[in-house]
């Protein structure tokens, strides 16, 4: 018996298989179609050759059944009322700061007496003046004697006044070294500093240092404890730094009167003086009246550290002072100049200018000249020739150290006619 050959596929269902094998190779399966072979893969099973597949199981497609759309349900929804809820915010409890305590009602400010800086040939308002009423001294007639030539100084200082003389007036100079309450708080300092005044009719004091505006009143009425009339003006504060001084003039109402509208600080052009001098006119209270010696002061303390600037500063302020008043060409410059003549510089070379002290010290230690008297020579006639230098730890019987508590300066002094003699010589 022959062998039997197997069936040869037709051409269509070997392409069909050869696509189905190709899908099952790559793991894809087409959408069958009703009627279609459709091969069923065993998973895990991978055939080896098409030959090896199953026979293709035809799919009998089902239709679909018919979907019924039931209406939805009604839904009610209920609204449940929400009762409000009150949300506090909660509330720091802070302290609060205390009122500020309302402020005292401030009072006006009371008027400061300042004399105004003036131009020269004008004469300023003065600063607030203590002007003792006037005194008729007794009757004295002037005498009758030529003009007196100029006097040259004297050759040694005289000695200390013991009063008043009667045929002279004694104008002084004293820096009482930081015046001020502390200084007044001693009674054995106010002793010695009263019996000083009280020896001269004219003190010119410089360093009053002091807040309190009662210091030269309550000195004067020291002074005054034993009868006298002594009265003062003082300046304003002076001075670049927070440290300040005031010039003042201590005077006896009952030999001497001042002219109220003279006193101002002068004029200080560039600002070259640390503290610009006090000026102010007097006179000896005479019979007849115009016949006393009138003069003008100019008090002044320069600084130690600007001497020879600050000096040469008062050359032109002595100057200008002899044209304030056409009348009036006695001007006495005095105070601590913190210099002796040697350092003079511009001062000396105004013609006919001359000083009282020379040739000694005038500080308490006794080992400087700083303090002096300077006027015009040919002008100021009405000098005697007579100054001097009261020492402190002489004049008192005072040791050094308690000497130093009065003040490292000793009073200087001079004395003058009190008799205007150029106004008698008729010039």
């Amino acid at each position: 018996m022959a062998a039997a050959h197997p069936r040869t596929p037709s051409p269509r269902l070997a392409a069909r298989r050869r696509w189905i094998a190709a899908a099952l190779a790559f793991g894809v399966i087409g959408v069958a179609r009703a009627g279609d072979l459709v091969p069923i893969r065993i998973p895990g099973a991978v055939p080896a050759s098409v030959a090896d597949m199953p026979p293709l199981v035809p799919i009998v497609r089902t239709p679909p059944l018919p979907i019924v759309a039931t209406p939805p349900a009604p839904v009610t929804i209920r609204t449940i009322p929400v009762a409000p809820v009150a949300v506090q915010r909660p509330i720091l409890a802070l302290p609060l700061p205390p009122l500020p305590a309302p402020a005292p009602p401030i009072a006006p400010p009371l008027p400061i007496a300042v004399a105004p800086q003036v131009a020269p040939q004008v004469a300023p308002p003065a600063p607030q003046v203590a002007v003792a009423p006037p005194v008729a001294p007794p009757p004295v007639a002037p005498p009758v004697v030529p003009p007196a030539a100029p006097l040259p100084p004297a050759a040694a200082p005289a000695p200390p006044p013991s009063g008043k003389p009667t045929d002279a007036v004694l104008i002084a100079s004293f820096n009482i070294q930081v015046f001020g309450e502390a200084k007044l708080a001693k009674p054995q300092v106010v002793d010695v500093l009263t019996r000083v005044v009280r020896r001269f009719d004219v003190v010119a004091v410089q360093e009053v240092r002091a807040k309190s505006d009662s210091v030269v009143p309550t000195f004067v009425n020291a002074i005054n404890a034993d009868g006298s009339r002594y009265q003062y003006v003082v300046g304003p504060r002076l001075g670049r730094t927070v440290s300040k001084e005031q010039y003042t003039f201590i005077y006896d109402s009952t030999r001497i009167e001042i002219d109220p509208s003279s006193v101002a600080t002068l004029p200080n052009p560039g600002d070259k003086l640390h503290r610009p001098p006090l000026r102010a006119r007097f006179r000896v209270r005479t019979n007849p009246p115009e016949a006393g010696f009138s003069f003008w002061l100019v008090d002044i303390h320069t600084d130690p550290d600007e001497v020879p600037q600050e000096v040469d500063a008062l050359a032109d302020a002595f100057v200008s002072m002899r044209s304030v008043i056409p009348d009036e060409d006695d001007v006495i410059l005095l105070g601590d100049l913190n210099a002796g003549p040697p350092q003079f510089g511009r001062i000396k070379q105004i013609p006919g200018i001359g000083w009282a002290v020379s040739g000694t010290t005038t500080n308490t230690r006794r080992s400087k000249t700083y303090d002096n008297l300077i006027f015009d020579r040919t002008a100021t006639t009405e000098y005697t020739g007579r100054w001097g230098v009261l020492d402190l730890q002489e004049t008192f019987g005072l040791p050094l150290d308690k000497a130093l508590e009065i003040s490292d300066h000793n009073p200087v002094w001079a004395a003058f006619s009190p008799w205007e003699t150029q106004r008698i010589a008729g010039r």
